[in-house]
């Protein structure tokens, strides 16, 4: 065989050679924070595909590289498409960690590591001032408002991130490696803030399995659902401790968030656009029967409630019972007499944005197509700002409003 014929014959065996060896999968990536319900704590979650120690190096930002460092530990995730693809997923508690100081950080083992990133740790202090970025429906196909939002985090602009379901679209596609990909787009998000979630209906494929496995919220429940009462009482679930007046003088504003809107006027016919939302009030079909959550919030005073699902953006007027209860007519949102609700379900996926009904209810304030997402500010207790970002007008505001309060509770709406 000529030298020629000998290096063809080896070039095509290559490929052949290195299938024949399985790859060693054990760099971290798919990094990203949330918060663990206690003061002073940083949860950080990454993926590798075979098992690693998992261990965080840290260091506050100026001081001598990593000279701290935590282990956590790695569960097995098994996918439940037809290859049923194995992944790691390693969790790390932060603990002692210095109010509203930045740190640095890596995550990983001798066997690979992470980039560096940073972080600024949760200021618990109640004079504190959270800015927050809120959406949902964020895909890895046409993800609109990924870049700038990236851009926004890296800057410093958000002190925490809320993902109000639906990831990825989908993340079990493709034997879960959308799920994959989508985590590490976020990355560059998830890894320098908070990156706090709830769950949507693209989420439920094989009981949540992805979305359970992949996130780290507060709490023992998988991250289905969990209150988070240190910026502020914070719930996609509702905890009614966080109504007994020692809790609300400390932290005044109640937030809830989740997926399903009670109210919408999208041309869609969702659950929202009937007046006997299942979200709102309940459904008696089911064993056992399913409360609505619309009598619930009002009883307890809750503030504003943040929804997705529906692929665009509409702030309501207060509303309470499918009637209008604003402030004053001058300034409806100053000591409103119902919840705030806002829909911003427009960050940007595969199956675009929706169209409205033409003729919406009363209780329907500003409405947009455009893709974008949500800024949410709570300057004090009593005043809280809200707005929203045009991704399609090159980050424009398009939208704002201030939510004051001087009572909070179910007294504020009487």
């Amino acid at each position: 065989m000529s030298p020629v014929h000998a290096a063809c014959a080896l070039l095509f065996a290559a490929p052949l050679l290195v299938l024949g060896v399985p790859p060693i999968w054990t760099q971290p990536e798919q990094v990203h924070l949330s918060y663990g319900g206690v003061p002073g704590t940083m949860v950080v979650t990454w993926t590798t595909f075979n098992e690693t120690e998992s261990k965080v190096e840290y260091s506050l930002l100026g001081a001598r590289l990593f000279e701290m460092s935590a282990i956590g530990h790695a569960t097995l995730f098994v996918d439940s498409g037809t290859e049923k693809r194995k992944m790691f997923i390693h969790r790390v508690t932060l603990g002692d960690l210095k109010p509203a100081a930045s740190y640095v950080y890596h995550c990983g083992s001798e066997e690979g590591w992470s980039d560096v990133f940073f972080f600024t740790a949760l200021n618990d202090s109640t004079t504190s001032s959270p800015r927050f970025a809120f959406y949902g429906d964020l895909g890895n196909e046409n993800p609109q408002s990924l870049a700038r939002l990236q851009k926004e985090t890296q800057l410093g602009m958000y002190d925490v991130i809320l993902h109000i379901g639906d990831f990825a679209y989908d993340m079990h596609e493709d034997n879960a490696r959308i799920g994959d990909e989508f985590m590490r787009q976020i990355e560059s998000i998830a890894a320098y803030v908070p990156y706090m979630t709830c769950p949507g209906n693209h989420e439920a494929t094989y009981n949540f399995s992805n979305y359970r496995n992949r996130f780290s919220m507060p709490g023992q429940t998988e991250s289905l659902w969990y209150s988070k009462n240190v910026l502020l009482n914070l719930f996609p679930c509702f905890n009614v401790e966080a109504n007994k007046p020692e809790n609300r003088a400390v932290r005044p504003w109640i937030i809830t968030m989740g997926h399903r809107p009670m109210y919408c006027s999208d041309d869609d016919q969702d659950d929202c656009t009937t007046f006997e939302s299942y979200v709102r009030l309940g459904r008696n079909d089911t064993k056992p029967p399913a409360p609505g959550l619309e009598d619930l919030f009002y009883r307890y005073g809750v503030d504003v409630e943040l929804w997705a699902h529906e692929h665009t953006y509409e702030r309501l007027w207060p509303v309470y019972g499918d009637k209008v209860f604003n402030g004053s007519r001058e300034q409806p949102y100053v000591n409103p007499k119902a919840p705030v609700h806002i829909i911003t379900g427009s960050a940007g996926c595969r199956e675009k944005t929706d169209k409205f009904n033409p003729n919406p209810k009363e209780w329907s304030a500003f409405r947009s197509t455009d893709y974008g997402y949500s800024r949410m500010q709570v300057v004090n207790g009593t005043h809280l700002y809200m707005e929203q970002v045009s991704d399609d007008q090159n980050g424009k505001v398009i939208d704002s409003i201030w939510v004051v309060k001087e009572k909070h509770g179910f007294s504020a709406w009487v």
